[in-house]
């Protein structure tokens, strides 16, 4: 639950450059919500990763009971 807090407060911090990119035409904007949204990718693979592993784990836990 932790990772996807953590994916939460990165979109609510972006908020603000989405609307000075979208709304105000700010360009420097965009830049910083690309390298925003980069960011929220590699913490999504993360998460991604980490739920495959415990997925894995309960699978292989149950087969040897």
């Amino acid at each position: 639950m932790e990772k996807i807090n953590e994916l939460r407060s990165m979109l609510d911090a972006m908020a603000k450059d989405l609307e000075k990119f979208y709304t105000k035409g700010q360009n420097s904007a965009g830049t910083r919500l690309r390298k925003a949204l980069n960011e929220l990718r590699k913490k999504a693979q993360e998460a991604r990763q980490e739920i495959q592993s415990i997925r894995q784990e309960r699978k292989s836990t149950k087969s040897s009971s």
